[in-house]
């Protein structure tokens, strides 16, 4: 299927969604939202590859939103009533399904991102699992620059990755992240010299994952973001039910087997979800 502001294709098990409007600086347009929630929820359902690569084309990652989300055929936003107010709330949520379906993803999900990663950018990015960079990348929350508060997930999000005190700088003052004060951090895992060697570097790690048993590959990203959220004692119970739903065996068999063979191991891969939305029945 073609899109207008993404490329996207599955090769070896990888899925690689590429933002593909550099002259605009990928900003985030009414189309950009309703594509990106098709694809994710594709991936989300039929699981047709193992782990997900975000990067993006031209200078910049994304400049973030574009005014067309709140102008002619976009978003009105009435400010003027109490009842005008009432519905920025559910406009927001369909913007945050798009972000939240990335952290819900059952596959990792890696970012490798240039240039300017901005606005809706870092939330995106905070969504992800891996975030990649080249040496020219930087993150800005750029809401407080033009008069709002950051209201995609930044705020939410970014303080469980960074020091809540650079979020603050950040949130406050609208200055720009480097990629290399973004490493310190911990908000990128790795810095590259130029925008290719950081793509060929998040793919070879893509490659590495998917190699894995998607199963386990799942239940560590459920386990890691239930911990995040809740106590020890209360994640050490998660994982108990969670490992009670996914053992399996055969996978620790096919390892161990593949190791002594000197073969690569061979994994099933993770089952459609089937929707009772999509299920044929008829009325009797």
């Amino acid at each position: 299927m073609d899109y207008h502001c993404f490329d996207f294709r599955i090769e070896n098990k990888i899925a690689h969604l590429s933002l593909n409007r550099p002259a605009a600086m990928n900003t985030m347009q009414p189309l950009f939202w309703r594509e990106l929630t098709a694809i994710l929820q594709t991936l989300q359902r039929e699981a047709p590859a193992r782990v997900l690569v975000i990067s993006s084309t031209g200078k910049h990652f994304t400049a973030g939103m574009s005014l067309d989300v709140f102008g002619q055929g976009g978003i009105s936003l009435n400010d003027s009533n109490a009842s005008g107010r009432a519905n920025i709330l559910p406009a927001l949520q369909d913007m945050h399904h798009a972000f939240n379906l990335i952290e819900q993803l059952r596959m990792p999900v890696i970012a490798a991102i240039q240039g300017g990663c901005i606005g809706g950018g870092v939330d995106m990015v905070s969504a992800c699992d891996i975030r990649l960079a080249s040496a020219d990348a930087f993150f800005c929350i750029q809401e407080i620059n033009i008069g709002m508060t950051a209201d995609l997930g930044t705020l939410q999000r970014l303080p469980k990755l960074i020091p809540e005190g650079i979020v603050h700088e950040m949130a406050y003052t609208g200055r720009r992240l480097p990629a290399q004060r973004a490493l310190a951090a911990g908000l990128v895992n790795e810095v590259f010299d130029s925008q290719q060697a950081m793509l060929e570097a998040a793919l070879k790690m893509a490659a590495e994952i998917a190699e894995k048993p998607p199963v386990a590959i799942w239940g560590s990203k459920q386990a890691i973001h239930y911990a995040r959220d809740h106590s020890t004692h209360d994640a050490l119970q998660q994982m108990g039910w969670l490992q009670s739903g996914i053992w399996q065996t055969s996978n620790l068999v096919e390892a161990f087997q593949a190791k002594q063979q000197g073969r690569a191991p061979v994994y099933p891969d993770l089952e459609p979800v089937h929707s009772f939305a999509d299920a044929a029945y008829t009325l009797k």
